[in-house]
Parts: C-alpha cells; sequence; structure tokens
C-alpha cells in the first residue's frame, strides 16, 4: 500500500483526506523518528487596567499568568483528545511565555513544544497557546469583557521531512 500522505502531499492535496474524500489519521509509521520542535503564538489585548491588575496580582482567583501557564501546558498535553485526527505524542518540552505587546495594551503568549517522533508538534504548540490565553480571558472577564484573543498562528517549526518553516 502506497504512503497517501507523501502523495497528497506531493499533489498539492490534504493529508487527512483520502482519495475518496474521507477524513483520516495520516500513517507515519514509515517516518523517520527526528527531534521536532515547534513554536506559537497569540495576543490577547485589554484594558490597561486589566492588565495592571494582572501584574500586581490583584485578581482573587489568584497567578493569572502561572495559571495560564499551567492550562497552556495541559492543553497540549492533551491535543489528540481535543483534535480528532492528530497523533498522540510522547512530548519532551512545552514551554508558555508571556510578554508585552508592543502593539498596544496586552500580553503575546508564546509556546514552545518538543518531541522526539515520527510527526510534528505545530498542533500541541498552538493548542498550548490558545487555552493559555483563554485561560487568562477566563480569569480576567470578570473585570474586562472586551478582551480579544488575536492572531493564533505558527511561528516555527524544526524537523522532520518538510524540514524548517518560520514565519514572515
Amino acid at each position: 500500500m502506497s504512503d497517501n500522505s507523501e502523495q497528497s502531499n506531493a499533489t498539492g492535496g490534504l493529508s487527512h483526506i483520502d482519495d475518496s474524500g474521507k477524513a483520516r489519521m495520516v500513517d507515519v509509521g514509515s517516518k523517520d523518528v527526528t527531534e521536532r520542535v515547534a513554536t506559537a503564538g497569540c495576543e490577547i489585548h485589554m484594558e490597561q487596567s486589566t492588565l495592571d491588575l494582572i501584574r500586581s496580582g490583584g485578581f482573587d482567583k489568584g497567578d493569572v499568568l502561572g495559571v495560564a501557564r499551567i492550562a497552556g501546558v495541559m492543553a497540549g498535553k492533551k491535543t489528540s483528545e481535543l483534535i480528532p485526527l492528530c497523533h498522540p505524542l510522547a512530548l519532551n518540552q512545552i514551554t508558555i511565555d508571556f510578554g508585552d505587546l508592543e502593539s498596544g495594551t496586552g500580553l503575546t503568549v508564546t509556546s514552545m513544544a518538543r518531541t522526539s517522533g515520527k510527526t510534528g508538534v505545530e498542533m500541541e504548540a498552538l493548542t498550548a497557546a490558545s487555552l493559555a490565553a483563554l485561560t487568562v480571558y477566563d480569569m480576567c472577564k470578570a473585570v474586562d469583557r472586551g478582551m480579544r484573543v488575536d492572531r493564533l498562528r505558527l511561528l516555527s517549526k524544526s524537523g522532520g521531512k518538510s524540514g524548517n518553516f518560520v514565519a514572515e
């Protein structure tokens, strides 16, 4: 049997759709084990007073960024349970970092996922960043319902047959 994922990718097709148009989990059995790393990020826009409360630890629910960091790590570890065709991976590491937005009031969320395996960790990194941001929203929504999460995207990936990617 041929490796449909390589055939689909070679023809510009979707790897999770078979020749008859049905969704399928990609067979990664013949792929080499390599070190794979992916970084993803997003932004959380909020009022200055909300950001000030986060920085001062002024929320009754506790350390907003600490809780969000743990939520992001947990989410990354559960990605295959949340996204139907995602492979379960033995992750070597997930990190979540927060920074200040250059373009306005709010925070950046950057996640990194790392594994030694046969398939990439892009979805784990994206899931981790998004859930960390959603946790910030959840913990702060009582004071700022106008917060928004924007620009969730893959920032970089390395490892595997498709090589490296760095977002512009």
